[in-house]
């Protein structure tokens, strides 16, 4: 990309100063009443002040994080490839709401191209070419899906399985070193998830195959012989990789696990601290957000379901700062 980002990079430097460090997670988590939490929020300048629940304060950050985004960023592939996971989730909850019928409305994000209700509208009208292209044959194979077999799960692994692959070309074709390494840790670790939650629940090599998408860091066809080997032969499989630290996580539980999956990604993005002229820093810092954001969901719900300190810490995500 020839264009410089000095100046972005400079705001970028500007907003990290307010995410959130390992110290702040401590001080959020040392709050013992659910409201204590909320306020404490408030006070570090989350929401617009108005917000008397977390669901609205949590959105209105995402939102912020993508007017951060849209202000410094002018290249298309970059917000195609991180405005995927998004659309995709919306995608899948319009083909279920248009389906069977009405779903809760926050589980849609607004923050990305198509929003909840133009997404159900697409759905229901089978408009699918006004979707971006890589979704539009999943789109309708999906909704063909489920409305015939009422398979949830069948049409998620064909939605989800699309978005991957959305995101892999997507971070290919940019050629930027930040957004291929992303692209790569992301589709590698969504596939390690499925072959770890297919050997829990005894799915198929057919069905793996089904849900895994490919990626140059990974054999998906060893990684589905070590899920229908059990879990040993699995994280056997994952030491031989890149990906080996999943391995001592997914023999210790499947939360330090989840953990390890959203740490791997931090830890593909801090190098672009130290960058200055590129867009790698603007794109680390939206992904450091998602994760902040993430995080604070979690120990939010962690102490509103009465969860010890303790298992909620084995929860949190890795901050970038």
């Amino acid at each position: 990309m020839a264009e410089n980002y000095a100046f972005a990079v400079a705001r970028v430097r500007a907003l990290e100063a307010s995410l959130f460090s390992d110290a702040t997670i401590d001080q959020l988590l040392g709050c013992r009443e659910y409201g204590a939490m909320l306020q404490m929020l408030a006070e570090k300048g989350w929401g617009d002040g108005t917000e008397a629940d977390a669901e609205t304060i949590l959105a209105r950050e995402r939102e912020k994080t993508w007017e951060v985004l849209t202000d410094l960023v002018k290249d298309p592939v970059v917000f195609e490839l991180l405005s995927y996971s998004k659309l995709f989730h919306n995608l899948k909850a319009a083909i279920k709401e248009v389906v069977i019928g009405k779903v809760q409305a926050h589980i849609y994000y607004d923050d990305c191209p198509i929003g909840g209700e133009e997404m159900v509208k697409i759905v229901s009208e089978k408009n699918f070419n006004a979707l971006p292209k890589p979704m539009q044959e999943a789109a309708a194979e999906a909704h063909e899906s489920f409305l015939h077999t009422g398979d949830g799960q069948l049409c998620d692994i064909i939605v989800d399985r699309a978005a991957l692959c959305a995101i892999y070309e997507a971070g290919q074709r940019s050629k930027i070193d930040l957004l291929m390494e992303y692209a790569e840790t992301t589709v590698a670790v969504a596939d390690i998830k499925v072959a770890v939650r297919s050997q829990k629940t005894g799915k198929s090599a057919e069905f793996m195959r089904r849900a895994l998408a490919p990626c140059k860091s990974l054999n998906v066809e060893m990684l589905i012989h070590g899920a229908l080997s059990g879990q040993e032969a699995l994280a056997s499989y994952l030491e031989e990789t890149d990906y080996r630290e999943g391995a001592e996580a997914l023999r210790t539980s499947p939360s330090a696990f989840e953990r390890w999956c959203d740490n791997r990604i931090i830890e593909a993005i801090k190098p672009q601290k130290y960058k200055a002229f590129t867009v790698g820093p603007v794109v680390a810092y939206v992904l450091a957000r998602e994760n902040e954001i993430k995080t604070v969901r979690i120990i939010l719900s962690g102490r509103q379901n009465g969860l010890s300190d303790d298992s909620i810490r084995e929860k949190v995500r890795e901050m970038y700062v």
